[in-house]
Formats: C-alpha cells, sequence, structure tokens
C-alpha cells in the first residue's frame, strides 16, 4: 500500500451513497462494516454482565427490564464518542486526555481501570470455569489456568485483525441468551408492559442494582477498547505515522455510527433477554438470592428445562473469552498510551513487552483470585458497581476531550452528541448519590 493511499481524506469530495439499496444489499453493507463497535458492544456483555442482569431478574423480577432500551442511546453516544475521538485524533483515548490532562492524574486513572479489570477478569475467569466445571465434571481450578494462559497466549501470538476476526465469531454465544428466554415461554403482553413501566423497585439493593446495570453498560473499560480499536484498525490498514490516521471522512464516520448501533443495540437485547429469563424462572419461584453462575444455570434447568441450562452455561464460556481481551487490553492501552510505551496487537512481544506485560501481569492475578475464594458472582455485581461509580469521572474527562476542537483537530462531537453524553453523565453521578443515601 502507497503512502497516498493510506492517508485519510477529510475533505467533502466523500458523500455518502444517497442511490436507493435494496434490503439485501443493505444487509450486505451492514455486515460488512461491523467492527470494533459491534466487537466492543458484544464484549459489554461479559460474565460480570451476566451475572448482573441475572441478579437483576432473580431479585426483582421484571421491574428494570425499562434500563435495557432506556440505557440503549446513552451506551451508543458514549460509544460513538469514543469511537469518534480514536478515528479524529489518531490516538487512543488515554493518548488524547494526556493532552488535557496532568500525568498524574492519568496515573491515578490507570491504575484505577487496571485494579478493576484484573477484579473482573478473575471474576469471569472463575465464572468461566465453574460453567466449564458444570458441564465436563473436570476441576474449575484447571479451567481457570487453561483459560487464563490460553487467552494471554491468544493475544500475544494474534495480530489484530485475526483477533477481531475471532471476537466477533464469538459475538454469537450471546445468541444463547436470546433463545434461553423463548424457552421460558413468557406471556409477552406482560412483558411488553413491563418494559415500558419506569421504576426503581423498592426494597435494599434496587439502587445499586441499577448502578450495577449502568456501571456494566457503560464501562470504563469498553471507552478505552473502542477508541484503542480505531487506532488499529488504522494501523492494519496502513496508517502507520499518526499524521496519516487523523482525521476521518464522513463516510467513515457514517459507517462507525451504524457498527456502534448494531453493536449497543445487540448487548442491551442480551440484557433484556437475560432479565427475562431469570425473572419468569428463578424469581416467579421465589429464588431470589444466588451466589454463583452455577446456582443460576442449576435453577433454570427445572423450570425451563436442560437445554436451557446448557445454553446459559455454554454462553457464560463464549462471552468471557471475548470479553476477557477487551478487559486486560484496555489497562495495557492506557498504561501504553500514558507513559508512551511502544504498543498494538499487530507489534511482536520484544517489540512491546510492556504493553503485553500489563496484558499478562492482570491475567495472572486474574487467576490467582481462585485461590482465595472469592465468590465469583457477588464479585462480578461489585465490579459492575465500582465501575458504575468510576464511569462519570471518566466521561467527564471523554466529553472534554469530544468537545475541544483543537484536540478534535476542527471535528468535535456534535452539539447532540455532547447533550446526551452529558446527560448521561449527571444520570450516572445522580443514581450514584441515590445508592449511597438509600
Amino acid at each position: 500500500m502507497t503512502e497516498e493511499s493510506a492517508v485519510k481524506i477529510t475533505s467533502p469530495e466523500s458523500p455518502i451513497p444517497t442511490k436507493p439499496l435494496l434490503l439485501s444489499e443493505r444487509l450486505r453493507e451492514y455486515l460488512s462494516i461491523l467492527g470494533p463497535g459491534f466487537i466492543t458492544g458484544a464484549a459489554d456483555d461479559d460474565p460480570s454482565g451476566i451475572a448482573t442482569y441475572s441478579i437483576a431478574g432473580a431479585q426483582f423480577g421484571t421491574g428494570l427490564l425499562w434500563l435495557s432500551w432506556f440505557s440503549w442511546p446513552l451506551m451508543a453516544a458514549v460509544q460513538n464518542m469514543c469511537a469518534r475521538i480514536g478515528m479524529v485524533t489518531g490516538k487512543g483515548l488515554a493518548g488524547a486526555l494526556r493532552e488535557k490532562f496532568p500525568k498524574s492524574v492519568m496515573i491515578v486513572a490507570c491504575v484505577a481501570l487496571l485494579i478493576a479489570n484484573t477484579i473482573n477478569v478473575g471474576s469471569d475467569l472463575i465464572a468461566m470455569a465453574d460453567a466449564a466445571s458444570l458441564l465436563t465434571g473436570i476441576s474449575g481450578h484447571i479451567y481457570v489456568i487453561l483459560f487464563g494462559v490460553g487467552i494471554s497466549w491468544a493475544i500475544v501470538q494474534f495480530r489484530y485483525f485475526q483477533l477481531a476476526n475471532v471476537l466477533k465469531w464469538l459475538a454469537l454465544a450471546l445468541g444463547a441468551y436470546i433463545i434461553t428466554a423463548f424457552l421460558s415461554k413468557p406471556n409477552w403482553g406482560e412483558i411488553l408492559y413491563s418494559t415500558f413501566t419506569v421504576g426503581i423497585p423498592k426494597g435494599d439493593g434496587g439502587f445499586a442494582t441499577v448502578v450495577a446495570i449502568l456501571g456494566t453498560t457503560i464501562s470504563p473499560y469498553l471507552f478505552f477498547w473502542q477508541s484503542a480499536q480505531e487506532v488499529e484498525e488504522d494501523k492494519a490498514m496502513g496508517r502507520r505515522i499518526l499524521v496519516q490516521r487523523q482525521g476521518a471522512t464522513r463516510k467513515e464516520l457514517h459507517h462507525r455510527r451504524i457498527d456502534v448501533a448494531i453493536g449497543t443495540f445487540f448487548s442491551n437485547s442480551v440484557m433484556f433477554f437475560v432479565i427475562v429469563c431469570t425473572a419468569l424462572t428463578l424469581n416467579a419461584h421465589g429464588i431470589t438470592n444466588v451466589s454463583t453462575t452455577n446456582e443460576v444455570a442449576m435453577a433454570l434447568e427445572p423450570f425451563a428445562g436442560k437445554f436451557a441450562m446448557l445454553l446459559y452455561t455454554v454462553g457464560i464460556v463464549g462471552v468471557g473469552l471475548l470479553a476477557i481481551p477487551t478487559l486486560a487490553g484496555s489497562a495495557a492501552y492506557a498504561f501504553s498510551e500514558t507513559f508512551r510505551w511502544r504498543h498494538g496487537l499487530d507489534e511482536k512481544w520484544w517489540h512491546a513487552r510492556a504493553f503485553y506485560g500489563v496484558i499478562i501481569l492482570s491475567t495472572l492475578v486474574g487467576i490467582a483470585m481462585d485461590w482465595v475464594h472469592i465468590n465469583p458472582i457477588s464479585a462480578l455485581y461489585w465490579t459492575a458497581v465500582i465501575n458504575g461509580v468510576l464511569a462519570p469521572f471518566l466521561l467527564v474527562g471523554v466529553w472534554l476531550i469530544a468537545r475541544d476542537n483543537k484536540i478534535m483537530l476542527g471535528q468535535p462531537s456534535s452539539r447532540l452528541s455532547l447533550a446526551v453524553v452529558g446527560f448521561t453523565i449527571i444520570l450516572m453521578f445522580g443514581v450514584c448519590v441515590g445508592a449511597l443515601l438509600t
């Protein structure tokens, strides 16, 4: 590829095609542009997310279904803003934030992100191992090591496009939860009514569960991963130099909006169906307290059948394989951009030892968590709560970067986008305060 073909063209000479397309042609077009937005959206439904939605359904029935549609535009706006930062500046989120905030603030943010993500990695590994153990009868300790070492090896060994293609296919594992919900034989009239009845359930844990759902839906690690993958996409197309990556065409931005919209819609649809499934099985039969993902799976069997239990269990393994690379990778990107380390999934191990070292360290600590007897579903749930508290602080930085005309090279986010993300920040701070007061 020549340098000329690798440089982004940001002039208005590249209009969005206006010729009407047939439905099949439009579908093929949408499938062809699925990339960072779809992977990031799907990775949002990691075992932490599935555990949080399961707890919400078990404790409060269908009382929190409304969050599935309410949080979709908020999640999409945040993710699209992070994508735009990566596409326009040619840097990951931490690299852009470094231009606005002192290094000391960035170090604190990176450490907080690494701690939260490492706890999440460990919890996800334990949940995946429990699920695999339930299916095979082999000790979960063995699976924790196999999954942790295997995922770390794949991240180091595979190049960006190889890993991205694998992650796209792993996203299909989320379909297991949609099928499982239908096996629960819901009354769709009642479900529809509950979906559009907005309210926070009374009693202990209502506000905290809302914080957890928002925290696992609008999660800090996704901010860093989304923007970093935009840079990886450019590098894979030959745009190795920063100046070649800066700026984005209208068509590129339009395609990413579609990509993000589909990915976040898919993610929130899974939230909807997991809550439906556990509400109609566990909550409906008085099972409101669950402590492991295995308990959720086993409780599903008498009410929705063995196939539903198997789908739920296999889904935990699949979404864990999808999410752990994004969890460990996002912290590695944040540290690398803050300290100016060489980084990227296309880099060889010996060229980016610090970058890959953070990924391996996070995974090894996650593996070690299996030997300190942590309750995995409680850890997953409270990790989501922690993310819900951290996210609005980080979003303030994202919002300030996205509106900065200088940093965004004359392509800042739109007023509508800034307004939606601003509302998201206020909402998340408000819900956190509500959870503390109650």
